[in-house]
């Protein structure tokens, strides 16, 4: 019995250490895939958002002289629109 159990140790130590090296193996295999791989892109900081693009000052007044023929803006309220818009 006493042989048994020193093969049975044996076998179980050898499975042990073959385990071990292909562990090993595996582990340097991924280390060296994961040295051939490039970087990760380093992405760049977000632009900021442009200043609006100057407005139409024609055809905003087009637009505000429509509604005061219209009936909807009186003559007071186009030319207090209208000096913002000129004023800038």
């Amino acid at each position: 019995m006493p042989r048994m159990l020193r093969r049975a140790a044996v076998l179980g130590a050898t499975a042990h250490v073959a385990s071990n090296r292909g562990a090993a193996r595996a582990n340097a295999q991924n280390a060296q895939q994961a040295a051939q791989q490039p970087p990760a892109p380093q992405y760049e900081a977000p632009v900021p958002d442009a200043a609006p693009a100057p407005t139409d000052i024609y055809a905003e007044l087009t637009q505000l002289k429509g509604l005061l023929d219209a009936g909807v803006l009186t003559q007071a309220e186009f030319d207090a629109q209208k000096q913002k818009l000129l004023a800038g």
